[in-house]
C-alpha cells in the first residue's frame, strides 16, 4: 500500500502545491473546487458538487455489494499572511493553508485513485467528501442538510466514516486517535454590560460597568473550577473586552467576548447554563443589566471506538506498530467533522508531519502562519484513507 501510494506521490505534491499556492476561505472556494474536480475526472467515480458551498462528492462503487464508507478531507484555508519562505507559498494576501487542509484533500483525491484501481477488490461503497468551510463556517453541516449522508442512494447511509488531520506537532508518519471524545465542543460569547455613563471624577453618580466585567471575568473563572466536573473538564476564555473611548469618561457599556470548550454534550448544555446566571448576577450587584448571546459551534468530536481501533489497526498495518500511537488526551479545539460522527459511528486521526529537522515540541504550530508540514507524510496519509477503505470493504 505505502509503495502504490508513493508512487503516486509527485500527483499528490502537484495538488497540494497547487492548493497552497491558491487558498481560499470559507464555503465558496471555485478555485479549489475545480483542481479537485480536474483531479478526478479520469476516475470511475460519480461527482456530485454542492448548491450552498463548493464542496465534491464522489461515490465509487466497489464490484460486489456491500456497506458504504465515507472519507473527508477539508479544503478550506486561514484568513493568515503566511511566513514560510517555501517556493511555492500563497499567492492570495493575507490567506494561508495554515492547518494543513491541502494536504489532506491532494491525499484524499489520491487515495480515489489508488482505490479506483483495486475497485475489484471492495464490497461496497466509498463516498469520498471534500468539504469547504471546516474553519468555523460549518462546512460539514451545509453538506449534510445537502444530502451527503445519501450520496449512496436511498438507504445507502454510511456505515463508518474516517478523517485524517495533519499535525506539525507529531514527529512525520506518526499516527495517533484515541476513542471517546478526541477533540471539544466551541461555543462563542458575547456579553454587553449596560450601567450609566458619567465624568470619571465622579463615579457615584454614575453606574460604571467596567467594574461590573471585570468581576465577571474572575466569576466565569472560578464558576468553572467550582461547577464543573475535573473529570469532565471545560475551558472558558474571555479573549476579548471592550469599554469606553477615553481616560476621563465612563462608559455605559462594556463587551465582554470569549470562548467555552468543553468534552461532553453534558458539560457543554450545563456551562453555557450558567454562563448566564453568573453574568446577570454579577450585573445585579453592581446595579447594572447585562445581555448574554452564546453563538453555537461545533459539537463534540466523539469518536466511535471500535472504528477508533480499526484505524489504529490499519495503521499498524500499513505504517508500522512502531508509528502508531496512544492519543493521551483530547486536544480542547473543534472540529465540525463532529457533525458526521455524531450520525455515523466513524473516527478522526492524527497523522504528524513535523519536517524531519525540526523537533515537534519546537515546530509552528497549526494555524501559525509559519507552520511547514513534511510533505512525504501525504504518502502515508494516501495509504491510511486506502488501507481503511479496504478493511472496511473487504470480501466477506
Amino acid at each position: 500500500m505505502l509503495a502504490e501510494a508513493r508512487g503516486l506521490q509527485p500527483r499528490t505534491l502537484a495538488l497540494r502545491r497547487v492548493l497552497h499556492r491558491n487558498p481560499e476561505v470559507g464555503l465558496s472556494l471555485p478555485v479549489t473546487q475545480a483542481a479537485v474536480l480536474s483531479a478526478l475526472r479520469d476516475l470511475p467515480l460519480e461527482i456530485s458538487t454542492g448548491r450552498g458551498a463548493s464542496s465534491v462528492v464522489a461515490v465509487l462503487r466497489g464490484a460486489r455489494p456491500g456497506p458504504t464508507v465515507l472519507v473527508r478531507a477539508d479544503m478550506d484555508a486561514l484568513p493568515l499572511t503566511e511566513d514560510t519562505g517555501l517556493p511555492f507559498a500563497s499567492e492570495v494576501d493575507g490567506v494561508m493553508h495554515a492547518c494543513g487542509h491541502d494536504l489532506h484533500t491532494a491525499m484524499l483525491a489520491s487515495s480515489a485513485r489508488l482505490l479506483a484501481d483495486r475497485r475489484e477488490r471492495l464490497s461496497g461503497t466509498v463516498v469520498f467528501m471534500f468539504q469547504p468551510g471546516e474553519e468555523a463556517h460549518h462546512g460539514a453541516r451545509t453538506m449534510i442538510e445537502e444530502g451527503l449522508l445519501s450520496a449512496d442512494g436511498p438507504g445507502g447511509i454510511p456505515e463508518s466514516a474516517m478523517a485524517l488531520h495533519v499535525t506539525s506537532r507529531l514527529a512525520a508518519g506518526t499516527l495517533q486517535t484515541r476513542p471517546d471524545s478526541i477533540m471539544a465542543s466551541s461555543d462563542d460569547l458575547h456579553v454587553r454590560v449596560t450601567g450609566r455613563g458619567g465624568h470619571a471624577s465622579a463615579p457615584h453618580d454614575a453606574l460604571d460597568p467596567v467594574p461590573a466585567a471585570a468581576a465577571m471575568v474572575g466569576a466565569l473563572q472560578t464558576m468553572v473550577t467550582r461547577r464543573v466536573s475535573a473529570f469532565d473538564p471545560a475551558v472558558l476564555t474571555i479573549a476579548h473586552i471592550s469599554a469606553g473611548t477615553t481616560t476621563n469618561v465612563i462608559p455605559e457599556t462594556a463587551v465582554l467576548e470569549g470562548t467555552v470548550r468543553t468534552l461532553s454534550e453534558e458539560t457543554r448544555a450545563r456551562v453555557l447554563a450558567e454562563v448566564g446566571q453568573v453574568c446577570t448576577g454579577v450585573a445585579a450587584a453592581y446595579g447594572c443589566t447585562c445581555e448574554v448571546e452564546v453563538e453555537a459551534g461545533y459539537p463534540v468530536t466523539v469518536n466511535d471506538p471500535d472504528v477508533a481501533d480499526r484505524v489504529a489497526d490499519v495503521g499498524r498495518s500499513v505504517l508500522g506498530s512502531r508509528f502508531v500511537e496512544p492519543m493521551p488526551d483530547p486536544i480542547m479545539g473543534s472540529e465540525d467533522f463532529s457533525y458526521v460522527l455524531g450520525r455515523v459511528p466513524g473516527a478522526l486521526a492524527f497523522l504528524g508531519a513535523c519536517p524531519a529537522d525540526v523537533d515537534p515540541a519546537e515546530a509552528p504550530p497549526n494555524h501559525s502562519n509559519r507552520v511547514v508540514f513534511d510533505e512525504d507524510a501525504m504518502v502515508g496519509g494516501v495509504a491510511l484513507y486506502s488501507g481503511y477503505v479496504l478493511d472496511a470493504l473487504r470480501p466477506t
